[in-house]
């Protein structure tokens, strides 16, 4: 029994006539030999539709009912999927988080996913030409629905293919994997292999083709992914492992992170228990921060990093706790910055890759660096992105 993973995200199933195309698509794949197992988003924006409900109910809805709501959206888009399946004579059904097995952790909003009913799922293919299944949802032992946050619908698919040791095809609006955004640099190039890693540091980054919780999932099992438009012929993208990939370029792609904010705190004593504590409260508040910078005075510490900027409230809030014992401290907040960065695995072996960066971004002021073992990024004014990305992707031949 040949089963691949099919996932079409919420813009591929917005409209009934979108669906009946995804149902022409699974028919193909079916006549080519393959039983597929389909991982379906809500329909176009129907989760932003129903956390704008809740948000009319209560600023800070439980989050146990939130999954609840939520959990809706998927119900919709598979049921219709089937339907549209059984119209074209393929024998489907479909199935909610509780039907398949899809047991996850008891983190409400933010689930991971610990096990699927592998024999339920293979016994029912038996029978089936597809089995629709919804993304992004869970069940906990206890019978708690729970979502799986942001790319949960990607997470959802991978998982699946992982834990049936079988392939993974996603499909969206984006005909593949591009080496920047197209809808910031219209030219920029489809690529046609990327690796893991690179997929893994570009999702981190800023880049919204797959979540990063999907490809770390993939690396680890060794699935391979295929990237491609729900509704154009055109070849897509793969993700594999670099040992597949002969010679790999040595910058791979471009991401942008936006709504930065800068925030830069002075007069610290030079106490490093002091930063841990303070890196230890953020953490506990659930809140991300990036690009960290401390430099030592002699006198006293300065400690710079950046966050998202709606989180700026949060931030200064967790600072006031973890400091309030001292009198001379002070943070300010600098807004308005995107992350900037280049990935590729070549610059493990390549030469100048640094060099090349400041040269297409020597006109334009830099706030912060950080580096990685495949990736470069530089903080800098919103105002200097197009010229920043136009600079980069000439250099670096994007």
């Amino acid at each position: 029994m040949n089963l691949v993973v099919q996932k079409y995200g919420g813009s591929s199933v917005a409209t009934t006539e979108r669906i009946k195309k995804i149902a022409q698509k699974v028919s193909e794949k079916n006549k080519s030999g393959y039983k597929v197992l389909i991982v379906v988003s809500a329909m176009g924006k129907t989760t932003d539709s129903l956390i704008k409900l809740a948000k009319e109910i209560s600023e800070t809805p439980d989050p146990r009912e939130l999954d609840m709501l939520l959990s809706t959206g998927e119900q919709v888009s598979v049921s219709l999927l089937s339907m549209a399946l059984q119209s074209i004579g393929l024998r489907s059904k479909s199935l909610n988080a509780f039907q398949a097995g899809i047991r996850t952790t008891g983190n409400f909003t933010e689930a991971k996913i610990v096990s699927f009913d592998q024999e339920k799922i293979l016994t029912m293919m038996e029978e089936l030409d597809a089995l629709v299944i919804t993304g992004f949802q869970g069940i906990t032992e206890e019978g708690e629905m729970t979502t799986l946050g942001r790319g949960g619908s990607d997470t959802s698919a991978v998982a699946l293919a992982a834990a049936l040791g079988i392939d993974c095809e996603i499909y969206s609006d984006v005909a593949g994997i591009y080496t920047i955004d197209p809808r910031l640099y219209a030219a920029a190039k489809k690529v046609k292999y990327i690796t893991y890693d690179e997929m893994l540091e570009l999702a981190g980054l800023g880049a919204k083709v797959l979540h990063s919780r999907s490809v770390e999932i993939a690396k680890k099992f060794g699935i391979k992914l295929y990237c491609g438009s729900s509704f154009l012929d055109e070849e897509g993208s793969f993700v594999v492992d670099e040992n597949i990939i002969i010679e790999q370029p040595v910058v791979t792609g471009c991401s942008i992170m936006e709504n930065q904010t800068q925030v830069f705190i002075k007069n610290l004593p030079v106490d490093y228990s002091r930063i841990k504590d303070l890196f230890a409260k953020v953490a506990t508040e659930n809140l991300n921060v990036d690009m960290i910078s401390i430099i030592n005075m002699g006198t006293n510490l300065e400690v710079s990093f950046t966050i998202v900027q709606e989180k700026t409230k949060h931030i200064n809030a967790a600072l006031k706790k973890v400091l309030s014992d001292l009198e001379d401290w002070n943070a300010e907040f600098y807004s308005g910055f995107i992350k900037l960065s280049v990935v590729g695995i070549g610059m493990r072996s390549g030469i100048g890759v640094a060099s090349s960066f400041f040269k297409a971004l020597e006109k334009i002021p830099i706030r912060l660096v950080t580096t990685s073992e495949i990736a470069i990024s530089c903080l800098i004014e919103e105002k200097y992105k197009h010229q920043a990305v136009d600079a980069i992707v000439k250099e670096f031949n994007l």
